[in-house]
């Protein structure tokens, strides 16, 4: 046994928290462990392992229990006292469970899905595992490209997964009464849609993605579970929608969660109230890839407020559009607290933002900050990315000038604090730039150096991200089989919380890499031919190649393209045949 007086954070390992779902292993067909591959904080800050977690234990037959990944303080006892990787609800290891599922939201993780497989006394590779062992599942938005990690997964889900994990776990269910082996049902899950099993596939055929079409008619979790230690998103989480309108050509998550599908605001105001009855949370963030593109936001924020402002809860409304934010939208938000803004501009000048289809103007992200400074706000961040395709020296140093022109409406002698954050722009699968390069680690430094050294103002703050774990995640987005080796080199080597600055270390991925014949920094700058094969080219997101290389092309000539309200693109996409391509008779 391991006394948790011995770890930084007990509260991560005890379970025991309001609104868990116990449930009795020995009364249920199944047991699903829903892994997250980071600590607890950032695990359970996530909403869709809340969603899944309450779909999959709202069946009679099969208990979900959560399992995050230890901290190094705790990894090191359980590995001393010989203690098995093991669940909150019901401390149960891990290898006991049927099924041990991973959503992989981040190329960073994978090594944590590594370690926490070896942690559990699993074997990573699944050639070598045996029908006594749990059947290892994964889904999240990078399984959109489920090539890397092939020889770890069993089975990958591909799109949302409300309605195929129930289709899964039925099979399963059905075989494990019949006595069918672990490989009877794996070549039965092959005839699901929206399910990828290396072993079993047909690489003649597409895995179509899966999408919950009516996001009113499926289950939302208005009582999740209310953690006894602060998280990183310490609030209720209220889903507007899924998919975004936009197209920025680099966003994967644009692109795989198309079509946008929102739900009522009646839905949302009924489910607040179940949150403010059911969780006692102070916050209640409302959740989407663009929050103010609902199209029915006033309605929304009036009938949330009549509810939370008496019981002073406040609303949280992150992604918010510059070129859609107004006085009644801020007014409406800081009812109970006011608190910063956030903008993501993404790029300084007006070319890089027309290459990057951002649709948004100089004079709308002015005007944003006129509006911020009629409403008291004095906190402001701006996001950018460095290394987006064509960028110039220009395009880098209008960062700081537009960052400038914000102060300026401020005024020098107010108390506006601005923060600039950068990342590097990482090519992701599924979107128009999958085929571009990143820049050189030389070009990230230089480029960085160049921003700081035009950021004079001390009122304006720069902050950037590490260029190591950059190169990393784009040689991992984009990788092959090949490069799946190179991960398990890496973990073997001891990468772990490749995400956490204080554990990243680059030299040994650099090795793991060579080790397989791999140049890592090669994988994350290969410049991709258009006409090439594509390792996830089996994968169908329902958007087209064929437009994806049109946006490509017209990012390269500076062309922007209209949003799917104001006009259809024909992606592809309207085959799904519901949200925003069939609203107003569009299609």
């Amino acid at each position: 046994m391991i006394d948790l007086i011995n770890v930084e954070k007990p509260a991560r390992y005890t379970g025991g928290e309001f609104n868990e779902i116990v449930k009795d292993h020995d009364k249920m067909q199944s047991s699903y462990a829903f892994c997250f591959p980071d600590i607890y904080e950032v695990g359970m800050s996530h909403l869709g392992m809340r969603i899944l977690y309450h779909v999959i234990n709202r069946r009679k037959t099969t208990v979900c229990e959560r399992v995050f990944a230890p901290w190094t303080d705790m990894e090191q006892l359980m590995r001393a006292n010989k203690v098995p990787l093991f669940s909150l609800e019901t401390k149960k290891p891990l290898k006991e469970f049927d099924i041990v599922g991973f959503t992989l939201q981040y190329e960073m993780s994978y090594t944590n899905v590594l370690n926490m497989l070896d942690l559990a006394d699993i074997p990573i590779r699944r050639s070598i595992r045996t029908d006594e062992h749990p059947i290892i599942m994964a889904g999240g938005p990078c399984a959109a490209n489920p090539v890397t990690l092939e020889d770890v997964i069993d089975i990958f889900l591909i799109g949302e997964g409300e309605e195929v994990m129930n289709e899964v776990l039925d099979l399963y269910e059905d075989g494990k009464s019949a006595g069918q082996s672990k490989e009877d049902f794996l070549k039965e899950s092959v005839k699901i849609e929206g399910v990828y099993v290396p072993k079993y596939h047909d690489f003649d055929k597409k895995v179509i993605k899966r999408i919950i079409k009516n996001l009113d008619s499926v289950s939302f979790p208005t009582d999740s579970i209310v953690p006894y230690m602060n998280i990183v998103h310490d609030r209720a989480s209220l889903e507007l929608f899924r998919g975004c309108i936009r197209g920025c050509r680099f966003c994967q998550a644009g692109y795989i969660y198309r079509p946008v599908r929102e739900k009522k605001a009646s839905t949302l105001i009924e489910q607040t109230k179940r949150i403010l009855a059911d969780t006692g949370y102070n916050e209640i963030g409302m959740v989407s890839l663009s929050t103010s593109d609902y199209t029915d936001l006033k309605t929304l924020c009036d009938g949330m407020l009549e509810h939370t402002e008496k019981r002073m809860v406040n609303l949280s409304v992150p992604s918010m559009r510059i070129d859609n934010f107004s006085i009644e939208l801020m007014n409406r938000i800081q009812k109970v607290r006011k608190s910063g803004l956030t903008f993501a501009p993404e790029a300084g000048s007006q070319r890089l933002r027309d290459v990057i289809n951002k649709n948004i103007t100089e004079e709308e992200i002015l005007t944003s900050a006129k509006i911020a400074k009629s409403g008291g706000y004095d906190n402001i961040k701006l996001y950018f990315m460095l290394g987006l395709p064509t960028e110039t020296d220009e395009d880098v140093i209008a960062i700081a000038e537009l960052a400038g022109k914000i102060l300026d409406i401020f005024g020098r002698k107010s108390r506006i604090n601005i923060t600039v954050s950068t990342s590097f722009f990482v090519p992701k699968p599924f979107t128009p730039f999958q085929w571009c390069p990143q820049i050189t680690v030389e070009e990230m430094i230089r480029r960085q150096r160049l921003l700081r050294s035009h950021i004079k103002e001390k009122k304006i703050k720069y902050n950037w991200h590490d260029f190591n774990t950059s190169v990393v995640e784009s040689a991992i987005s984009r990788g092959d089989r090949q490069v799946g080796q190179a991960i398990i080199k890496a973990w073997e080597k001891g990468c772990k919380f490749d995400s956490w600055n204080e554990l990243f270390d680059m030299e040994k991925w650099e090795q793991a890499f060579s080790e397989c014949s791999l140049d890592i920094y090669e994988c994350a700058s290969k410049q991709i031919a258009l006409d090439e094969e594509l390792p996830w080219d089996f994968i169908d997101i329902g958007v087209k190649k064929s437009f994806l290389k049109n946006e490509y092309q017209k990012a390269l000539r500076e062309e922007t393209t209209e949003n799917c309200r104001e006009h259809c693109n024909n992606c592809g996409i309207a085959k799904y045949r519901c949200g925003v391509c069939f609203e107003d008779n569009k299609i």
